[in-house]
């Protein structure tokens, strides 16, 4: 169920950010494919298009995808995605065969890159007045 929502609301972020955030769009800027993330399992499954430098997602699998990054399980598939090293955990996803890539690797590079657009920006703190 976490896997799901977090699925459901990086596509979301995507939406958002390639509406609102012009570095975003930049990455999107001749870009019109579809990929998707699943568990292997085949029990969770979401696709998202990329079309006229715009993000959008959709439940469920897509018949051809550029990419797609399976992982094990639903479980598994969190735990990666939160992690704090990301990068670390797919790799190890990977050469384990926890995480299987069907499709250009390239593509998943640039994916991975377009995340770091996602975190939300810190406010800057207000110093506190002396009581």
């Amino acid at each position: 169920m976490k896997f799901r929502f977090l699925l459901w609301m990086l596509g979301r972020l995507m939406a958002k950010a390639s509406r609102d955030n012009p570095a975003f769009r930049q990455q999107l800027e001749g870009r019109d494919m579809v990929f998707q993330l699943h568990t292997l399992d085949g029990k969770v499954a979401r696709h998202f298009i990329v079309s006229g430098q715009r993000i959008s997602s959709k439940r469920g699998s897509t018949a051809e995808p550029a990419f797609a990054i399976g992982f094990k399980d639903a479980v598994y598939g969190f735990e990666t995605m939160t992690a704090k090293n990301k990068q670390l955990a797919f790799m190890q996803g990977i050469q384990n065969k926890d995480i299987q890539i069907q499709g250009n690797p390239a593509l998943v590079m640039w994916f991975q890159g377009l995340t770091k657009y996602l975190t939300p920006k810190k406010k800057a703190e207000v110093p506190k007045k002396a009581a």
